[in-house]
């Protein structure tokens, strides 16, 4: 075997799978700048899609996990309405600062406070200001409401 260095590869090598990490520092390897769905986004994207199959006479492929996605979806998502879960994304659009992988934590957590918000997603403590994050949960608590 030859001892020759060789020249460096054109791109690193990427972080083996399974290495993702959601903590104080974010490491979310391929899924990092992947724009990223908060429950109720992901909900009245898959039951469009339903509807639209079911209209289309395509519906044959509605499997068991597709079935409990929904089910789940229709539990945990916080937003009902169309028009709340766009409200909601621009709220949380508008902080440039948070990534998209927090904003969607914080669009389906739908925390009551500041401090628990920052427990639950550990890398927005340095990132926004804890009245700055209550002021954007009490305006989604509102658009729960309705």
């Amino acid at each position: 075997m030859s001892d020759q260095a060789h020249a460096p590869t054109s791109r690193s090598k990427p972080p083996p799978a399974g290495e993702e990490e959601a903590s104080e520092v974010l490491k979310l390897g391929e899924f990092q700048d992947v724009d990223t769905l908060t429950l109720s986004e992901a909900s009245l994207v898959i039951n469009a899609l339903m509807v639209k199959r079911r209209k289309d006479r395509k519906d044959r492929n509605e499997t068991d996990v597709l079935n409990k996605t929904l089910d789940y979806l229709d539990a945990f998502a916080r937003f009902k309405q169309k028009e709340n879960v766009e409200a909601v994304e621009r709220l949380l659009s508008a902080h440039k600062e948070l990534s998209k992988f927090e904003r969607a934590q914080i669009g389906s957590l739908c925390c009551d406070s500041a401090d628990e918000c920052k427990t639950l997603i550990p890398s927005l403590t340095d990132k926004i200001s804890d009245e700055d994050l209550q002021e954007l949960l009490d305006e989604m608590a509102k658009l729960m409401s309705t």
